[in-house]
């Protein structure tokens, strides 16, 4: 099993900035995907943004341009910076980091942090 601990979260104004942090006890290189994603209270878990072994990085149209995934691969520890907060931001944000083994992703979570944005 693979920990993933995540930190930074909090309450913030609208527009204000806010930076997540993961910190997984395992090589980077271990993994062919690795995210982050949010819960609102009342719905899905979504996408807010990936980074594949390819060096590929996408994100959710509700985040572009405003979102940022970042790693360190030294301190194998990945980062969400997230500018212009909105209240429709407020969610628990998961860091996750899968395997892809034998047709199966194997999907590893963060024990998620809370952000609230305030009008």
């Amino acid at each position: 099993q693979v920990q993933l601990v995540e930190s930074g979260g909090g309450l913030v104004q609208a527009g204000g900035s806010l930076r997540l942090s993961c910190a997984v006890a395992a090589s980077f290189h271990s993994f062919n995907v690795m995210g982050w994603y949010r819960q609102a209270p009342g719905k899905q878990r979504e996408l807010v943004a990936s980074f594949t072994s390819g060096g590929s990085t996408k994100y959710a149209d509700f985040v572009k341009g405003r979102f940022t995934f970042s790693r360190d691969n030294a301190k194998n520890t990945m980062y969400l910076q997230m500018n212009s907060l909105k209240p429709e931001d407020t969610a628990v944000y998961y860091c996750n980091a899968a395997q892809y083994y034998s047709g199966d992703y194997y999907n590893y979570w963060g024990q998620g942090t809370q952000v609230t944005v305030s009008s």
